[in-house]
């Protein structure tokens, strides 16, 4: 059986599986934007799904504040530190049931700092800006992208990036950072001018919401027609998939194999 396929992230020298899992439903039920609701796992249900990742050949966490207990679980529950690529955001925390933004540098850095704790390493492979929509005024009006630059050089972050909202702010934050991960799928397209703009400035692109959290309408074979649609656009490290369900990351996997080999 071929292995899952890795792709360089832009000119950091992280490899990236081209597919990436994705964890907000380990930590948080409320205010999920999923066609159905969902019951948080248990700690051996997600040590389970990591091990299933591991041996499938993903290497890459996504995770967050805003993603409820997501940060504290894998932290508790993650081992083989040095096989993950974690990824990891500022910006926007999920408290008393809503989204909460802040994007001084002070704050970012006291977050940064908060996630090495919560996940119990020394280190984050990748720190992006969790946008509230505003991206050219987060990126061009606060101190968070100096913030972030200088964790970067203190050691405690390898890469920094943003997940943005607008085509303007994805291409501002390739022209800062190292990378942005978008939303790319056949109904929702206008990123790819992004995506071309890392393409040929050797920047890295991660795919958010390549299914649409589960809306998009493809009907037999979807996931891997839309696997296939963002894999296939040049210039893609990698798509972040969300779930909690072995059988649908088997799946998936064997999707993107099937796109990549």
């Amino acid at each position: 059986m071929s292995s899952l396929a890795k792709r360089p992230l832009g000119d950091t020298g992280i490899s990236v599986s081209c597919l990436g899992l994705g964890t907000v439903k380990i930590g948080r039920n409320q205010e999920v934007k999923y066609p159905s609701t969902f019951s948080l796992p248990s700690d051996n249900e997600v040590q389970d799904l990591l091990a299933l990742a591991k041996d499938l050949g993903i290497n890459l966490l996504d995770t967050a504040p805003a993603y409820g207990s997501s940060e504290q679980r894998l932290g508790r529950l993650l081992t083989d530190r040095e096989h993950w690529i974690v990824c990891s955001k500022v910006g926007e925390e999920f408290l008393a049931g809503k989204s909460v933004y802040n994007f001084q540098g002070d704050y970012v850095k006291q977050r940064v700092e908060r996630s090495l704790r919560d996940l119990q390493t020394d280190y984050l492979d990748m720190v992006l800006i969790h946008s509230d929509g505003n991206d050219l005024s987060i990126l061009d009006n606060s101190d968070c992208v100096e913030a972030l630059q200088k964790l970067k050089e203190a050691g405690l972050v390898r890469s920094i990036g943003m997940s943005s909202k607008t085509v303007e702010g994805g291409i501002r934050a390739l022209e800062l950072m190292d990378m942005a991960m978008v939303t790319y799928h056949a109904e929702a397209t206008d990123d790819g001018s992004v995506i071309d703009y890392a393409a040929k400035h050797n920047r890295g692109i991660l795919i958010k919401k390549a299914m649409n959290s589960g809306h998009l309408s493809l009907g037999e074979g979807g996931a891997r027609k839309a696997l296939d649609f963002a894999l296939s656009k040049k210039g893609v490290s990698s798509v972040i998939v969300g779930t909690i369900n072995p059988e649908h990351l088997r799946s998936n996997v064997e999707s993107a194999k099937s796109v990549t080999d």
